[in-house]
C-alpha cells in the first residue's frame, strides 16, 4: 500500500479535482463553495479514492468534519480495501480516528489483504492510536489475523516496532502463535535484523529454537540476512547452532552462500559443524566457493573443515574453483592441502576440469602442487626441507630474483627448442602424462608447442626453487639428457650472464 497520498485525477472533473486537493489541504472554505456549485462530494478517482480518504489520510479533522455532513458513505473503500478509518489508523491520525468512531464507522473493518486498523497502526508504529484501539473500544481480537495469518504482534516485529511489541506483549497478546508459512514473531524479527524486538520476545520464554513451514528456525533467518547481533542474540540465548531446514541445510550454509565472513566466525565459534551437507550434498565450503567468497573460504579453511568432501556431482570445492577459473581460492585451498586425485561424475579430476575450461593459469598451479605434494612426499624422514620458511605460492612466479632465469626460460621455449622437444623434457623432470596433456590443451595455433614449453619450464622451475635446488645445473643436466648438449652449452652461459645470480653453476 502507498504511504503518499498521490492520486491520478485524470477521471474527475476540474470541479472534482480541486475538492479533493482541497480536502488533502485541509480547505474547509474552498470544499464549502465547490459544495454549493454542485460538485459531487462522493466522486472518486482512478483508485476509487474519494474527498473523504484524502481528509482522513492526511489527518485534516476540519476537512472530514465537513465531509462527514456530507457523505455518509464512512465505510466506503478504495481500490486497496482501504477505508477512512484504516487509512486514520495506518498514519496515525487518532483524532480523526476518534472522530469516526463517534460517527460509527465500523471498526472490524479489513483491507483487501485483510489489515484491521489494529494492524494497519501496529505496523506503522503508532502507539497512542493502538492505546485507544484496546483500551478505548469494544470487541477487538488481539490475536486477530490478516490473509497471510499474520497477528499484530507479526507485524510488528516484522517492522521493528520494538514499542508496540512491547505494549502488545503487555495487553496479554499470544506470543508464539504462527502465520500460514509458519513464521512465529520471533522468525520475523530475526529475517529483519531487530535485534531489540527479538530481545524482547526472548523475554517472554518462546521457543527460539521453533521452525517454519521450510523448517528454518530464527537463526537460520538470521544467518540468511547476516544479522550478526541478531545471531549473536540467539547463540547466546543457547539455540541450537546445528538445527537443520527441510533441506538440511545449517546457518552456516547461509553464510557461505552470502559471504558473510564476519557472521560466519560467530556460528565457527560456537560450534556449528562446519562439514554438515545439504540435500545436494553441498557443505559450507562448495557454497562459498561456488558463490566465489574468498573470505568465508579463508574462515573455512582455518576452521580445519575437509577440502575434500564431495556435492551430488561428486566435485570438491577445488572443482568447483577449477570450473570457474578462481585463482585465489584454488590457491588457499592447494597450499592448505588438497587430494589432487578426486575424479567427478564424468571422471575429471580437478586438473582436467580447469584444462578443459581453459583456465591456462590454474592448470599451471594445480600441476606446480601435484609436483610439490609429491616432493614432500619423498622428502618425509629426510634432512632436505628446503621450502620451510619460504611464502608458499602456486600463483605465477613474479619474483625479481628469477626474473633473469625466467627470460632465459622463455628464450629457451621459444627460440631454441624443437617441436615435441619440451615434453621428453618433461618426461625426464618426472611430469605425468595428465600434466602433459592438460598443458596441451592449450591451443593458440600451429606455434602453441612454444607456449607449452615455456609453461612447462616455469612449473619446472617453481618446484627446482621450492626444493633448494640449483636450477640452471638442473637446466643444464635435463638439456644434456635430451641430447641437446650444444643448447645445454649455450643456456648456461646465459643463465650464468647475470653476477647476481645466487645459482652459479659452477660444477660445469
Amino acid at each position: 500500500m502507498e504511504d503518499d497520498l498521490a492520486s491520478e485525477d485524470d477521471i474527475l472533473l476540474w470541479s472534482e479535482k480541486e475538492f479533493h486537493d482541497a480536502a488533502k489541504r485541509n480547505d474547509p472554505e474552498k470544499m464549502q463553495e465547490l459544495i454549493k456549485k454542485g460538485v459531487d462530494v462522493q466522486a472518486k478517482n482512478k483508485i476509487d479514492r474519494k474527498a473523504l480518504h484524502w481528509a482522513a489520510g492526511a489527518g485534516n479533522e476540519e476537512a472530514l468534519r465537513l465531509l462527514l455532513g456530507h457523505d455518509p458513505e464512512v465505510d466506503e473503500r478504495d481500490a486497496f480495501g482501504m477505508n477512512a478509518l484504516l487509512l486514520a489508523s495506518w498514519f496515525g491520525h487518532l483524532k480523526v480516528l476518534q472522530i469516526l468512531v463517534s460517527c460509527g464507522a465500523k471498526l472490524n473493518c479489513e483491507n483487501k489483504d485483510g489489515l484491521s486498523m489494529l494492524h494497519c497502526a501496529a505496523q506503522r508504529g503508532h502507539i497512542r492510536v493502538l492505546e485507544f484501539i484496546m483500551e478505548d473500544l469494544e470487541d477487538i481480537c488481539l490475536d486477530r489475523v490478516d490473509k497471510l495469518g499474520k497477528t499484530a504482534l507479526h507485524l510488528a516485529a516484522e517492522h521493528g516496532q520494538f514499542e508496540v511489541v512491547e505494549f502488545l506483549i503487555g495487553m496479554g497478546c499470544t506470543h508464539g502463535l504462527k502465520d500460514k508459512e509458519e513464521n512465529t514473531a520471533v522468525h520475523l524479527a530475526a529475517k529483519c535484523g531487530h535485534t531489540e524486538v527479538l530481545q524482547k520476545l526472548m523475554e517472554t520464554g518462546v521457543d527460539v529454537d521453533e521452525r517454519n513451514i521450510e523448517g528454518l528456525t530464527a537463526l537460520h533467518l538470521a544467518a540468511d540476512g547476516g544479522h550478526y547481533e541478531c545471531l549473536k542474540l540467539l547463540l547466546e540465548s543457547g539455540c541450537n547452532a546445528n538445527a537443520l531446514t527441510n533441506n538440511n541445510r545449517t546457518a552456516l550454509h547461509y553464510m557461505a552462500q552470502h559471504g558473510f565472513d564476519r557472521e560466519a566466525r560467530l556460528l565457527l565459534e560456537a560450534g556449528i559443524n562446519r562439514d554438515a551437507v545439504d540435500n545436494q550434498h553441498n557443505t559450507a565450503l562448495h557454497l562459498a566457493v561456488f558463490n566465489n567468497h574468498p573470505e568465508v573460504l579463508r574462515l573455512l579453511i582455518d576452521a580445519d573443515c575437509d577440502l575434500d568432501m564431495t556435492d551430488s556431482r561428486q566435485q570438491t570445492a577445488l572443482h568447483l574453483a577449477a570450473e570457474h577459473g578462481w585463482q585465489d581460492m584454488a590457491e588457499m585451498m592447494l597450499i592448505s592441502g588438497v587430494n589432487l586425485n578426486l575424479t567427478d561424475k564424468q571422471g575429471k579430476r580437478c586438473l582436467e576440469v580447469a584444462a578443459r575450461g581453459n583456465h591456462v593459469i590454474l592448470v599451471d598451479m594445480i600441476i606446480k602442487a601435484d609436483r610439490f605434494y609429491k616432493w614432500e612426499k619423498d622428502q618425509m624422514g629426510s634432512e632436505q626441507d628446503s621450502w620451510v620458511g619460504k611464502p608458499l605460492s602456486f600463483k605465477q612466479d613474479h619474483q625479481p630474483e628469477t626474473q633473469h632465469l625466467r627470460s632465459v626460460l622463455w628464450s629457451l621455449a621459444t627460440k631454441h627448442l624443437c617441436r615435441g622437444e619440451w615434453k621428453i623434457l618433461a618426461q625426464h623432470w618426472d611430469f605425468s602424462d595428465a600434466h602433459i596433456r592438460a598443458i596441451e590443451q592449450q591451443w593458440t595455433g600451429m606455434k602453441s608447442f612454444k607456449e607449452h614449453g615455456h609453461r612447462m619450464l616455469l612449473i619446472w622451475l617453481h618446484g627446482v626453487v621450492m626444493a633448494g635446488e640449483n636450477p640452471i645445473k638442473s637446466l643444464y643436466e635435463g638439456l644434456v639428457e635430451i641430447s641437446r648438449t650444444d643448447l645445454a652449452e649455450c643456456i648456461r652461459q646465459k643463465a650464468n650472464a647475470e653476477t647476481s645470480s645466487p645459482k652459479m653453476c659452477s660444477a660445469m
